[in-house]
């Protein structure tokens, strides 16, 4: 076209731009429009549009944002189309605030016309960010702009996602008295949110119900369901909606084998996953790096080292690039299966490759070596952080303060815990549990208690692994007070337990302790649970002597 005399009209090469970005190639559309501007081709608001969405789609909106000044050099006007690009550019980015800010300032200074389209960006953006605003859908029916299935869509998807299923209702009835009605999206999106709530019964009504409508449920529909079952474990009946999408003509993608291949896993049915695996190219289909992250997890969980290893080589020689995750899951599962070393060696190379490292990479296997009692190798690793432009944070000093803690060093585990404050990193929930558990196996009752109430003080609850050594510490001869205090604080309604002689807590006074401290500290195991309620119900009813000990099993 560029040899062509004289040139093409602008058009043209408009019709070009658009068909190269339906293609999705997003980078070649934007040379091209750079291309066409050095031609000196008059280009229109069309053209302008198509740069700006080119940009947006290549998650540069601030380039498309410098389009704008285009339109005023040639005497244009940015139109809803120009906003409507740039909003969903902002929320495709993730910059929340700041698209809130430009539909502020759209309706203030009434920069284009708004339509279904611009409330439908916003609301959709808005749902997705968890920002659910409802007021924005009532203020387009009162400017007389009617709501459209995709904008009900966007709304009921907002609604789902903060599991006000109420509302959900209201609005499908409010659609179909509208005469609008859902669509393949709407009930995809309801039986999505039901799934992720563990719902998946009620999604199956749900895709009945579509199919009585005579809405077809797509490939997304389908991969939904699945996901559901593979979430509660139900592999049989993930397997059989893998099975109809078959029948009923649906193209396979990548997704739906690697939704089941998750759920083998985790259900640890790992030959399933590998006969499954080894079928996908059978289907025509090309496993991808989450194929093989997810297969890679399954592998190591089933304690399959070497054929971990085996599959990690395979996936390199399929032309793929290993991601953040196959590293993770690859040094993770040595660690998990006594091979930290051969970890070390693995970050070794990946350090002599030049590969972009991650902080997260050092963590696991620090922990590794920690749970193999090789503390001064971890100790190693994270000195050197620094000389690797690499800064801890709170996972990868709550994982040598574990180690300190497992290994009795417990005044390097404090010492640990000042340096990370004073990098300005406050210890977590896991940070303080580790602490606390190290001190209490050790006897250091009182450390504890001060470690507790400053842990109580910033919101963070004990683990039940914690609570259980709290429990037993009061089983122990020496009087420990200040334990006592912090039970009872967590516990108000437990009136104070008298001490026998020698400061020893009689076990029926212990056995009152029951599901109301359960309920105010954490959430305690059934195992945990139902043994504190035997104990409770054998003092009521007989006030036996029965002096066995508990055997509360935390990990830690």
């Amino acid at each position: 076209m560029s040899r062509m005399r004289p040139f093409p009209c602008v058009e043209q090469f408009n019709k070009l731009l658009s068909r190269v970005v339906n293609l999705k190639k997003y980078l070649a559309a934007i040379y091209l429009f750079k291309d066409i501007c050095n031609l000196m081709v008059s280009v229109d608001e069309y053209t302008l549009n198509i740069a700006i969405n080119s940009y947006c789609l290549s998650n540069c909106v601030d380039y498309g944002f410098s389009i704008m000044g285009w339109f005023f050099k040639r005497g244009c006007v940015p139109d809803s189309i120009t906003f409507n690009t740039l909003l969903k550019g902002l929320f495709r980015e993730n910059r929340v605030s700041e698209a809130q800010d430009l539909f502020r300032k759209i309706v203030r200074e009434d920069l284009c016309e708004l339509n279904v389209v611009t409330y439908g960006t916003v609301i959709d953006g808005l749902c997705k960010a968890d920002r659910l605003r409802p007021e924005a859908f009532a203020e387009m029916t009162e400017k007389g702009i009617t709501p459209n299935v995709i904008t009900y869509t966007a709304l009921i998807c907002g609604f789902c996602n903060l599991g006000r299923w109420r509302e959900v209702k209201m609005s499908l009835k409010e659609m179909i008295d509208c005469k609008i009605y859902p669509n393949v999206m709407t009930f995809t999106t309801i039986i999505d949110a039901l799934c992720k709530e563990g719902l998946v019964d009620e999604a199956e009504d749900v895709l009945h119900i579509m199919m009585q409508k005579d809405v077809v449920p797509n490939v997304v529909t389908y991969n939904a369901l699945m996901d559901g079952y593979c979430l509660q474990g139900r592999t049989a009946e993930a397997r059989n909606v893998f099975d109809s999408m078959t029948s009923r003509n649906i193209v396979p993608d990548i997704r739906r084998f690697n939704i089941l291949i998750h759920g083998y896993c985790k259900k640890m049915k790992i030959n399933d996953a590998i006969h499954l695996f080894r079928d996908i190219p059978r289907k025509g289909i090309k496993p991808n790096v989450a194929t093989y992250n997810t297969l890679l997890h399954g592998l190591f969980l089933g304690g399959k080292c070497s054929v971990a290893v085996e599959l990690f080589a395979e996936l390199q020689a399929a032309g793929l690039k290993p991601d953040f995750y196959t590293y993770c899951n690859l040094l993770d599962g040595m660690c998990r299966n006594g091979h930290a070393e051969q970890a070390l060696l693995l970050l070794d190379a990946l350090e002599q490759k030049g590969e972009c490292l991650h902080i997260s990479y050092y963590s696991i296997v620090m922990d590794g070596l920690c749970n193999d009692k090789k503390v001064h190798m971890a100790r190693a690793i994270f000195r050197d952080l620094p000389s690797k432009r690499l800064e801890p944070d709170v996972v990868t000093y709550t994982i040598l303060i574990k180690g300190c803690c497992q290994n009795g060093l417990l005044e390097e585990a404090k010492d640990l815990l000042l340096k990370m404050e004073q990098a300005s990193l406050l210890p977590d929930g896991v940070t303080y549990n580790v602490i606390v558990q190290g001190l209490l196996v050790r006897g250091k009752y009182d450390v504890a208690a001060k470690f507790l109430e400053e842990m109580d003080a910033k919101g963070f609850s004990p683990y039940s692994s914690t609570f259980a050594l709290l429990l037993d510490s009061l089983g122990t001869r020496k009087h420990n007070p200040s334990i006592l205090k912090t039970i009872q604080k967590w516990a108000p309604t437990i009136r104070t337990p008298a001490l026998h002689l020698g400061g020893q807590l009689p076990k029926e006074r212990k056995a009152s302790i029951s599901a109301h401290v359960v309920a105010k500290v954490a959430v305690i195991p059934p195992t945990i649970l139902r043994k504190l309620k035997v104990m409770s119900k054998a003092v009521e009813t007989e006030g036996s002597n029965n002096q066995g000990q508990r055997d509360y099993v935390g990990q830690h």
